[in-house]
C-alpha cells in the first residue's frame, strides 16, 4: 500500500473498496477488484489537508497550471524527479498543440456570469449562476475530463524508453470522442472511437480529420448495455489505453473534471455576490456529476464554501438509471433508519418536490452515521441491485445523456445524499423549453445536452415548488455543450 510522503503526497484509493497500487509510480486506470459484482472506481486522495493548493495560482489562466499541485499526474512527475517548472512546461506545449487542432481554443478558466434575464424566465428573485463551457477545447467540458488523464500518460511517456504506443480508445456519442479526438491529435497518439450508428455527420467527418479510427456499433435485438462501450472494452482487452470519461473505465478522468468543482467554488466567493445553495447538472455516465460533486466537497471542507450546496443531478424521461437507483438506494436506507419508504408520486408536482425535498434533507441528517454508511457501502458490493442498464433507452433531444447505466453512480449518489439533493426527471418538453431559454436569456447557443441541467431547474420552477428552491437561494447551473 503506497504511503502518502512529502515526495508524493497523492495516492489513487478505490471508493469502492479501498484498494490501492503498491507502486506509487503506476498509473492504473482501474481497480484490481473490478469485476467481482462490486462497484470500483479508482479516485485521487492527497494529503497535508483538504486546502492544499485548492486557492491555485490566481495568476494562471489554464486550470491545469492553476491546480497542478492538486494533480495526481504533478505528484508523479515530482516522484519521478521532475522540476515544477518541467510539468508546467509539459502542460504549455500540450495546450498549445490542442490549439492548432481546435481552432485555437486552449485550457482556460471557464466564464461564470450572474444572470438577471435567467433568473426573470424562471421565476426567480435571485440571479442564476451559469457556467459557460460551450467555449471549451472541443466545444464541451469532456476534454477537461480526459487532459487530466493524458498528462499521467504523457509524465510516464517521457520516463520510458522509446517505442510504439498503444492507441487510445474512448466510446462515445460525441462530444467525448472530439474531446478524445483533439488531445490524441495533439498528443500524436493513435485513437480508436467506438460510436453509435446514429451519431452526427459532422462528429464522424471531424474525427476522421484528425486521424482517428471510427467504429460504428449498432445494438444486437435484446441487447442489453451500451454497444459502443462493450468493443471499447474488447479494445482495451486487447491492448488499447481506456481514455475515457466514465469512471469504471479510468479513475483519472474524474480528477481532470474536478477542476470545474474548484473553479465554480472559487469564482463564486470571490465574487462575494451570495452563496451557493444548489447545483443543477445534467447526467449520462456520470462523470460530471461525481467531478463536480467531489470539486464542491474539497472546497466545502477548505472553508471556502461554508457548506455543500445541494446537487440536483438532471435526467430524462427516456432514460434514467441514476434516478432509479437512487429511489432503490434511498429505500433501502429507510429502512435502515426504521422510516419506512413511502411512494413517490411519479410526475412533477408542487407536493411530489416538497416531500422529495424534505425526504432529501432527512436523509442528509443521517448520511454520515455508521448504520447509513454500512447500508451505502453494501449496495456498492452489489451494484447491479442499484445499477443495472436500461433496458430500452428511448430517443431525446438531449441525445448525449441516454446512457444504458450511469457509470460513475456511486460517487453521484455520495453528493446528493451528503448534500441533502434529489434527482429531477425532465421531459422533452422541459429540454426543449429550457435550451430556448438558455439561448435567449444567456446568449449561450448549448444544444439540448448541454442545457439539461437548466431544464431540471425549469421544470422544479414550473412545478410551483417555491418551498423546494427559495426565492432567495443562490442556484448555479452548467451549460455544457455547444450547439453543432
Amino acid at each position: 500500500m503506497p504511503v502518502l510522503t512529502p515526495g508524493l503526497q497523492s495516492a489513487l484509493r478505490c471508493g469502492g473498496c479501498g484498494w490501492q497500487p503498491e507502486n506509487p509510480l503506476a498509473l492504473p486506470a482501474t481497480c484490481a477488484m473490478q469485476g467481482d459484482g462490486g462497484d470500483h472506481v479508482l479516485l485521487r486522495e492527497l494529503s497535508g489537508g483538504p486546502s492544499r493548493g485548492l486557492r491555485g495560482d490566481a495568476g494562471a489562466l489554464n486550470p491545469f497550471v492553476r491546480w497542478r499541485k492538486r494533480l495526481h499526474a504533478w505528484h508523479l512527475a515530482r516522484r519521478l524527479g521532475w522540476r515544477d517548472a518541467q510539468f508546467v512546461a509539459l502542460v504549455e506545449q500540450l495546450d498549445r498543440a490542442v490549439q492548432a487542432f481546435d481552432l485555437g481554443r486552449g485550457f482556460h478558466v471557464t466564464p461564470l456570469h450572474h444572470s438577471h434575464a435567467l433568473a426573470e424566465g424562471l421565476g426567480m428573485a435571485a440571479p442564476v449562476w451559469v457556467k459557460d463551457e460551450t467555449n471549451q477545447v472541443s466545444g464541451s467540458h469532456k476534454a477537461r475530463h480526459l487532459f487530466g488523464l493524458l498528462l499521467g500518460l504523457e509524465v510516464l511517456r517521457g520516463n520510458r524508453a522509446p517505442g510504439r504506443l498503444p492507441p487510445l480508445a474512448v466510446a462515445s456519442c460525441g462530444n467525448a470522442a472530439l474531446a478524445a479526438g483533439v488531445l490524441a491529435a495533439a498528443a500524436g497518439r493513435r485513437l480508436w472511437v467506438f460510436l453509435p450508428p446514429d451519431a452526427h455527420p459532422r462528429v464522424v467527418t471531424r474525427l476522421r480529420e484528425l486521424g482517428a479510427k471510427v467504429h460504428s456499433c449498432r445494438r444486437a435485438p435484446g441487447e442489453l448495455g451500451d454497444p459502443t462501450v462493450r468493443r471499447f472494452q474488447q479494445a482495451v482487452a486487447d491492448g488499447a489505453v481506456p481514455f475515457a470519461c466514465q469512471g469504471t473505465e479510468n479513475g483519472h478522468a474524474i480528477e481532470g473534471g474536478e477542476t470545474l468543482g474548484w473553479e465554480l467554488a472559487t469564482a463564486i466567493v470571490k465574487r462575494k455576490q451570495g452563496a451557493l445553495d444548489r447545483v443543477f447538472l445534467q447526467v449520462g455516465g456520470g462523470a460530471l456529476c461525481s467531478a463536480v460533486y467531489r470539486g464542491l466537497q474539497q472546497a466545502q471542507r477548505a472553508g471556502i464554501l461554508q457548506r455543500l450546496p445541494r446537487i440536483h443531478p438532471v435526467q430524462t424521461r427516456a432514460c434514467f438509471p441514476l434516478a432509479r437507483a437512487y429511489e432503490r438506494v434511498a429505500q433501502t436506507l429507510e429502512r435502515a433508519t426504521g422510516w419506512g419508504a413511502a411512494p413517490l408520486e411519479s410526475e412533477l408536482s408542487a407536493a411530489a418536490i416538497a416531500w422529495r425535498d424534505a425526504r432529501a434533507q432527512r436523509l442528509a441528517a443521517t448520511w454520515t452515521s455508521p448504520a447509513v454508511q454500512a447500508v451505502f457501502d453494501d449496495s456498492l458490493r452489489q451494484r447491479d441491485r442499484a445499477m443495472a442498464p436500461w433496458p430500452h433507452p428511448g430517443h431525446s433531444i438531449a441525445h448525449g445523456i441516454l446512457d444504458d447505466e450511469t457509470y460513475d453512480w456511486a460517487q453521484c449518489l455520495r453528493g446528493v445524499f451528503a448534500s441533502g439533493g434529489y434527482p429531477v426527471v425532465v421531459s422533452e418538453a422541459h429540454l426543449a423549453q429550457a435550451n430556448w431559454l438558455a439561448e435567449s436569456a444567456t446568449g449561450i447557443a448549448a444544444d439540448a445536452t448541454g442545457s439539461a441541467g437548466l431544464a431540471g431547474l425549469l421544470a422544479v420552477r414550473l412545478a410551483g415548488a417555491d418551498a423546494a428552491v427559495g426565492p432567495g437561494e443562490g442556484v448555479a447551473v452548467l451549460l455544457t455543450g455547444c450547439r453543432r
